[in-house]
């Protein structure tokens, strides 16, 4: 109830109030993400550029891999660095980095230079996601992050969506054209960073040497609460993945044609992108922990719809109840690590976050088709049960900023010894 009345008195603004009232900074920190992501072929299209190059499916799949690996690094590695030197100077090292190795990558001809080439790409390239992240929830009034990160996402889902339409149509003029494309829009990118983004974030007062040794990831590591967190955005991520992996294999097996895989993937992206901004409005104003069993919950239902034989009918229901949990959990989700954590520290909170995604975007897949194959059907009571677990988690370790921060401003404060009179 406390909670309630606490996010009723604050300005819970729509999407446009929370825009026209933001600075500067959040407002182009936005503009770039979505520039980014339409600029993003590299991943989409590298196998094709590859093969069409003259190398081997087997050098194409290696060379994607190594873009995923360093992409993973980039993550924790921009997270450290944004926390240093600041969001601004991690931004534009990010892209212009990213800009420069993109060309190479175009121009170079021996295939070992090249996969270290397309290596360093995947670990520069994702240095900017934490530090625009930091910045965004360092530069936004708490209670106007939640709405801050559904357009944040709603920027990043557009530009994936629209990137492969673009992509081809530059593809149909020359892949030359395509990477220069790509590495202006980094480094549009780039200078908008440079430009508008502050110097440097505001940080507290040089730490002690108690306070650099509980410093780096390890600070993050010691939050028992944040690394349950963790643990649940890693389960979660794990099944939610399936929708790429196991779900069209499933639909197969059940005697459909992939047409029914294209429409249940397009109705959640024509869900999320058009409604994702309306749920949050509502969704803002509630207490964490009720986002987060609804969220759970909804995901967990969604799954358990594909385990039912009633044809298409259940893939296309399950599909838009998990695409209701992910609207309704995914910004506050996302919003989270910037809220609880310290300032020195938000860019590794949340770069330990994505960090955790991806991983169970790598990992996900793989356990999934095994089991699958293993039990067929049954995977879906699997993905339930485990949702279920990484709800369990999330409840452990998630609380409201304003809580998780109070407590952790009452462990810092010395206990003052009464002196004894005597």
């Amino acid at each position: 109830m406390t909670a309630i009345k606490a996010a009723d008195s604050t300005d819970q603004a729509g999407v446009w109030i929370t825009l026209r009232e933001s600075s500067v900074p959040v407002r182009a920190i936005l503009a770039g993400v979505l520039v980014n992501q339409l600029g993003g072929f590299l991943q989409i299209f590298l196998v094709l550029f590859l093969t069409e190059r003259g190398f081997s499916a087997v050098q194409a799949g290696l060379a994607l891999g190594c873009y995923g690996a360093g992409s993973f690094a980039g993550v924790l590695v921009g997270g450290a660095f944004s926390d240093r030197l600041g969001p601004r100077s991690a931004a534009f090292a990010s892209m212009a980095g990213f800009a420069g190795l993109l060309i190479a990558v175009l121009y170079l001809r021996d295939f070992p230079l090249l996969l270290t080439a397309i290596t360093l790409a995947g670990l520069v390239g994702r240095f900017y996601r934490p530090a625009a992240a930091a910045l965004l929830s360092e530069l936004t009034p708490q209670h106007r992050q939640v709405m801050i990160f559904a357009v944040y996402r709603l920027a990043i889902n557009l530009g994936t969506t629209a990137a492969p339409l673009l992509g081809t149509l530059l593809i149909s003029v020359s892949y030359e054209l395509l990477f220069w494309v790509d590495a202006i829009t980094a480094l549009t990118y780039g200078v908008i960073a440079l430009l508008t983004l502050p110097k440097q974030a505001k940080r507290p007062a040089r730490p002690d040497a108690a306070g650099r040794r509980a410093g780096g990831y390890r600070a993050v590591l010691v939050d028992r609460r944040y690394v349950l967190f963790l643990l649940a955005t890693f389960v979660q991520c794990c099944v939610y993945i399936q929708y790429v992996s196991t779900l069209p294999l499933a639909m197969k097996a059940a005697g459909l044609a992939m047409l029914w895989y294209s429409v249940a993937i397009s109705l959640n992206g024509f869900i999320v992108i058009t409604s994702e901004l309306l749920v949050t409005k509502i969704t803002q104003r509630l207490p964490i922990k009720l986002i987060v069993v609804v969220g759970f919950a909804l995901l967990a239902l969604g799954q358990l719809m594909y385990a039912l034989p009633w044809g298409v009918g259940v893939f296309l229901v399950g599909t838009m109840i998990w695409t209701i949990a992910e609207i309704a959990a995914g910004p506050t989700m996302f919003s989270y690590p910037g809220r609880v954590a310290p300032d020195a520290l938000r860019g590794r909170y949340i770069a330990s976050q994505q960090t955790m995604f991806n991983l169970g975007a790598a990992v996900g897949p793989v356990v999934g088709v095994a089991v699958f194959r293993a039990v067929g059907a049954q995977l879906w009571l699997w993905c339930a049960l485990a949702t279920m677990l990484g709800l369990g988690l999330a409840l452990l370790g998630m609380q409201e900023p304003d809580t998780a921060l109070a407590r952790r401003a009452a462990a810092a404060t010395p206990v003052e010894l009464t002196k004894d009179p005597a």
